[in-house]
């Protein structure tokens, strides 16, 4: 410190600061929001805070100063952070025969509300999935009223025409269904059993409670800022409950499974850990970049997720840059062994 200048000790500390809130941060996959609700907020900041202290890093390099080491060193303990926010390259294998295609997206109720402005919306989503072609889609935030037929004889959903309707689409054959209602809420999941060749899967479509945000952060002001925390804290409590109430199902299943949705949660949460428990994220075995899955200003928020069990092989996972949501669709192949 003696050998910097007034501006640079000012910068180190505001670089210490952030690198020990990242720091803070990789504690919260193990902190439950019902016991540290107002921490649970700083899991959306983690993406936020890994960049900042990798532009901290490159500030000091360029300056050749020691101060480099702060972040660089925090960065490292938080390697699996990092490898969740970005992949530098993608472990995509050739699909074989095997191979079965799932999507999942969140479409916003097809843009009822005209927060896109273009009529076109629905046409241009139907479109979309009938050149895509998974064999298995799972939707969010449908609406049955404003949907395009798509060409997949076996469909299930929950029949609610909410803004969490769920569906499921699938080209293979249903032998069970199934809904999980989550108390006091209007999201919920669902679950179909689908019989692929000789094999079976479960395939779970969960929309994890929601905050209701405006993902315009220059809309924010110090008193809707304040509204933002009180209510994002209340929301991952909420989450806590659903997502125990899902692995507890999940627990029950006779089959290999597939959870796919919206999580409304990033990787750096306590959600998503006990989501993901022994499965893997497709997006970490085989994505590429960041992954960004929601429209979130200039943040690369990822929070729509597919979780393979072990007993699958994830072959290769795409993240598709059509913005007909504030959502973007997500989709991976995976080998039944």
């Amino acid at each position: 410190m003696k050998q910097l200048n007034f501006f640079d000790k000012l910068i180190f500390l505001l670089n210490s600061g952030v690198a020990t809130l990242l720091l803070l941060s990789y504690a919260l996959p193990f902190l439950p929001p019902k016991t540290f609700s107002y921490l649970a907020v700083l899991s959306l900041a983690v993406p936020f805070l890994i960049l900042i202290n990798l532009a901290f890093c490159v500030f000091w390099l360029i300056k050749i100063k020691r101060q480099f080491l702060l972040s660089s060193l925090v960065l490292a303990l938080g390697y699996t952070h990092l490898s969740s926010l970005y992949k530098f390259s993608s472990d995509s294998i050739y699909t074989t025969d095997n191979g079965v295609s799932f999507m999942s997206y969140n479409v916003r109720l097809l843009n009822l509300y005209h927060w896109i402005e273009d009529d076109s919306i629905p046409e241009k989503i139907s479109r979309f999935i009938s050149e895509t072609s998974p064999d298995i889609l799972a939707v969010q935030e449908y609406n049955s009223s404003r949907a395009k037929k798509l060409d997949y004889p076996f469909v299930f959903s929950t029949g609610v025409k909410t803004k969490s309707e769920l569906v499921i689409f699938s080209k293979f054959p249903f032998l069970n269904t199934g809904i999980i209602k989550f108390p006091n809420s209007a999201n919920s999941a669902i679950y179909a059993d689908v019989l692929i060749k000789s094999d079976t899967l479960r395939v779970y479509n969960i929309h994890l409670q929601s905050s209701g945000i405006n993902p315009d952060v220059q809309q924010l002001d110090s008193k809707t800022s304040d509204r933002l925390f009180k209510r994002l804290s209340s929301t991952f409590i909420a989450q806590q409950d659903q997502a125990e109430l899902l692995v507890k199902h999940m627990r029950n299943s006779p089959y290999k499974t597939v959870l796919s949705g919206d999580f409304n949660n990033t990787a750096h949460s306590f959600v998503y850990r006990l989501l993901k428990s022994d499965f893997q994220d497709a997006f970490e075995v085989a994505g590429k970049g960041f992954g960004r899955t929601f429209s979130f200003d200039y943040f690369p928020l990822r929070i729509d997720f597919i979780l393979v069990d072990n007993a699958l092989s994830v072959r290769n996972f795409q993240n598709h840059d059509v913005l007909y949501s504030d959502h973007f669709p997500i989709s991976a192949s995976i080998e039944i062994n």
